[in-house]
């Protein structure tokens, strides 16, 4: 019989805010623990406690990183959710590019890049698996007949080239107004062959 995975304990889930705050300010490189936890109102011995070990707390951190991203990239879409691949990149372009996003977006950017050259460890899989949420998500911006077929996966795929692009080029410029008007052309260009996307009636 199988058993439920316990519970995390509310001084657990407390921590792990505090930490994923503290790393949007000061990043994951190099992450101390004795640092992190008199920042945050612990000790390295209960933060090795409650998360078994320091890679468990880069786990978390990472996990709760992800589903942070995603929680961005589903309010883009909002009550007024475009229909179209394209539309969709623009709209969730114009909420990523926003500058209350940049600590998040640094983040991604570093768990990214450790994820490719440590992909071992704490970082495993990391990269791959914000491939998948991220397509996981223009997916659902897809109307059924974008959707299908290797047609659709090579058109989400190339919506998610143009946006970690442009984001990566963001972090290093801040040349927002430069990126916008790329996104938004290449958005269209690139997925439509035009300048304008076909209506969807």
């Amino acid at each position: 019989m199988s058993q439920e995975a316990p519970t995390p304990s509310a001084r657990r889930n407390e921590l792990l805010e505090a930490a994923y705050r503290y790393a949007l300010t000061h990043g994951l490189a190099g992450l101390s623990l004795r640092p992190l936890a008199g920042a945050i109102g612990s000790s390295p011995r209960v933060l090795l406690f409650l998360f078994e070990s320091k890679d468990g707390l880069l786990r978390a951190l990472l996990a709760r990183a992800r589903a942070d991203q995603l929680a961005l990239l589903e309010r883009a879409g909002g009550p007024d959710r475009p229909a179209g691949l394209a539309p969709a990149v623009e709209r969730v372009w114009t909420w990523l590019a926003a500058k209350e996003h940049r600590p998040l977006l640094r983040l991604w950017a570093e768990a990214y890049a450790r994820s490719l050259n440590q992909p071992d460890g704490a970082w495993a899989g990391f990269a791959r698996a914000t491939v998948d949420d991220w397509l996981g998500v223009l997916a659902g911006f897809q109307t059924p007949s974008e959707r299908a077929g290797e047609d659709g996966l090579a058109r989400r795929t190339l919506a998610l080239a143009v946006l970690r692009g442009a984001l990566l080029d963001l972090l290093a410029t801040d040349d927002e107004e430069r990126l916008t008007a790329a996104v938004v052309q290449q958005s269209r260009v690139a997925l439509y062959g035009r300048d304008q996307p076909e209506r969807c009636d």
